[in-house]
């Protein structure tokens, strides 16, 4: 692992970080969710390796459990929450040219947009 932060709705791990490309672990503790959020330089690959949840990807939810691999393209609106009553873990993988503070929050539980 390359760093790590804990988050009010969580935590993400991360495991690889390379030109081009990261690997996380992002933990998503029941009842919490990600901020509606958008990227303007970096695509993502999310699955679902435990829990269950609703994904949110521009005007559409989407039931999601163990198993589950979306695709997120550059500019498309979206979250993950845990309604659960067991963590919600996803491996995301990010692709693009800028990757670092590439985060553009719409809404927020915790007063970040």
């Amino acid at each position: 692992m390359t760093d790590s932060d804990d988050r009010p709705w969580g935590r993400w791990e991360e495991y690889l970080n390379e030109p081009g490309y990261r690997v996380k672990r992002i933990i998503v503790h029941p009842g919490k969710r990600l901020s509606l959020q958008k990227h303007a330089h970096r695509r993502e690959h999310w699955v679902i390796v435990s829990g269950e949840g609703l994904f949110t990807l521009n005007e559409t939810q989407h039931r999601v459990a163990t198993g589950d691999a979306f695709f997120i393209n550059t500019g498309d609106i979206h979250r993950i929450e845990n309604d659960g009553r067991e963590p919600l873990i996803i491996i995301e993988t990010q692709l693009g040219r800028c990757l670092e503070d590439d985060i553009v929050r719409l809404e927020d539980d915790f007063g970040r947009v």
